[in-house]
């Protein structure tokens, strides 16, 4: 059954109706504006052995007995006693930590530091920040990020 409308009630709409009406099918019609994201620059350029992401600080290590001055980290797979070099992308600030740890468990985050790793590149108050990993020795079996893992 098809609807009509009499002609008769559309000539006696009211202006703020039609206005109404006019507004909200112009409202569909047009595309929204995409919103520009910027991203930094990198203080270097990226190695071709690096990976790029979401940072956490965490308060302690179960794996090993350590200091809360030592600069340790969490990551999901890398073999533990990987040296890394963590580079805040927004400030260009970086440390150098060791992995001692499983983690981390947050969704989208690439590692875990210890609280002095956070101080060191100032994201302890925000608690995360977008950072680039690097190993700091060469590895002879290749890039660690892109090893299959057997722990």
């Amino acid at each position: 059954m098809m609807l009509t409308m009499n002609p008769v009630a559309l000539c006696t709409m009211r202006a703020p109706t039609w206005s109404l009406l006019i507004f909200a099918l112009a409202g569909c019609t047009q595309e929204r504006p995409q919103q520009e994201v910027s991203t930094p620059a990198p203080s270097q350029p990226p190695s071709e052995c690096s990976q790029i992401g979401i940072a956490s600080w965490y308060r302690g290590s179960s794996r090993d007995r350590h200091s809360p001055q030592d600069l340790m980290a969490a990551h999901r797979s890398l073999p533990f006693g990987t040296t890394l070099q963590v580079v805040a992308l927004d400030t260009g600030q970086s440390v150098v930590v060791r992995i001692n740890d499983r983690g981390p468990f947050g969704r989208g985050r690439v590692i875990d530091l210890s609280r002095a790793a956070a101080d060191q590149l100032g994201i302890r108050r925000d608690g995360v920040a977008r950072v680039r990993l690097q190993p700091v020795a060469a590895s002879t079996d290749g890039c660690p990020f892109l090893q299959p893992q057997s722990d």
